[in-house]
Formats: structure tokens, sequence, C-alpha cells
């Protein structure tokens, strides 16, 4: 199909809310770009829709070393903006454009959301070593060495030792955004004093 063809089918498709024009407003994608996105997703979806065993099917084959289920539903979740239990190619195209070419503050409120499993505004230790865990479990034994069985609740500590300013056992999006951005601008002025 030509880009006229690809266009039109975007503004009506099923299961396709918004027109190409709107998206090129939400994502910082260029039209062409957006029209090669839109092949690819619906080449591998022709639905127009991706349910979340689609979605772990899909993204397991980029980790055959280990189980990616658990991290690819957290992932899901994250890509799934409405929570309606699918992933159409505005939620696709949305999420991307953040990871892909967002602020530092885009990409750190979606990674915030990707943590906070059950979304009430804070990340627990329990949360995040669910995400940890399922991190690892993608990445399988195929590290060397082989990492111990006890290392997500280690990073799980530390993440929480940096975080929780508070230390009231969870971690906000203020306490998240301030030492992520802290972290941030310490590494830019080591890389400005010691260019490599």
């Amino acid at each position: 199909a030509d880009s006229g063809d690809v266009e039109l089918e975007l503004s009506v498709v099923r299961h396709q809310p918004e027109e190409l024009e709107q998206l090129l407003v939400r994502t910082k994608f260029s039209k062409t770009e957006l029209q090669s996105l839109y092949r690819g997703f619906k080449n591998e979806c022709p639905s127009g829709l991706v349910d979340e065993e689609t979605f772990k099917l899909i993204y397991s084959q980029f980790f055959p070393q280990g189980d990616a289920s658990a991290y690819a539903h957290f992932l899901f979740d994250a890509f799934d903006a409405d929570g309606n239990g699918a992933i159409c190619f505005q939620d696709f195209a949305v999420g991307l454009s953040v990871l892909l070419r967002g602020t530092v503050q885009q990409k750190l409120t979606w990674a915030f959301n990707l943590y906070d499993v059950n979304k009430d505004g804070c990340i627990t230790k329990e949360e995040m070593l669910e995400i940890m865990k399922s991190i690892y479990d993608m990445l399988g034994r195929s590290t060397q060495p082989p990492p111990r069985d006890s290392a997500p609740a280690e990073h799980v500590e530390l993440f929480f030792q940096k975080m929780d300013r508070n230390g009231d056992g969870v971690v906000t999006f203020e306490e998240f955004l301030e030492t992520c951005q802290q972290v941030s601008s310490t590494r830019s002025l080591w890389h400005h004093r010691n260019p490599t």
C-alpha cells in the first residue's frame, strides 16, 4: 500500500480512534515514520489490537535465553495506557515516542509507571522486587558470572537506599524524579570534567 492508502486506513480502521494528524501532534515521529510503524504493527497484529498473550509471544523472541513472560506483563501494562487489556496502535506509538524521543522527565514518568505495579502513585519494595525478579528471569543465567539468587533483593535494597529519601518504605514520584535527575546531573558533570 502506498502512503495515501496507509493514511486513509489509519483514519478509518476499527480500533484506531485517532487519525494520523492527531498522532503527529501527540508523538515526536514524522508522518513517514508513523506510516512505517503502522505497517509493521499491522503486519504483526492484523486485527489492530495486541492482547497480553500476543505481546508476551512477540517480546519473548528477543530473550530466548530466559523467561520474559513476567517482565512482558509489566511492560504490557505500561504500554496499555487506558488499561483496557489491549494495545492499539495509538498506545504503541505514544509509548514508543516517549521511550525513544521523550524528555528526561517524560521517560522517568514512564519508568515510574512501569515500577508502580498497582498504580497507586508510589513504589513499594514488594513492587520493585517483582520487577527485579522478572528482569533477572528474562535475562536468564546466560550472563557471566551467573547472578546469585539473592541478586534481585540486593538490587532492590540499593534502589531504596538511594530513592526512599524520607525512609517511609515507599518511593514517591517526587523522590524518584529528584534522585534520577541528581544522578543524571552528577554523570553529566563527571563527563564534562573527564571527557572520554
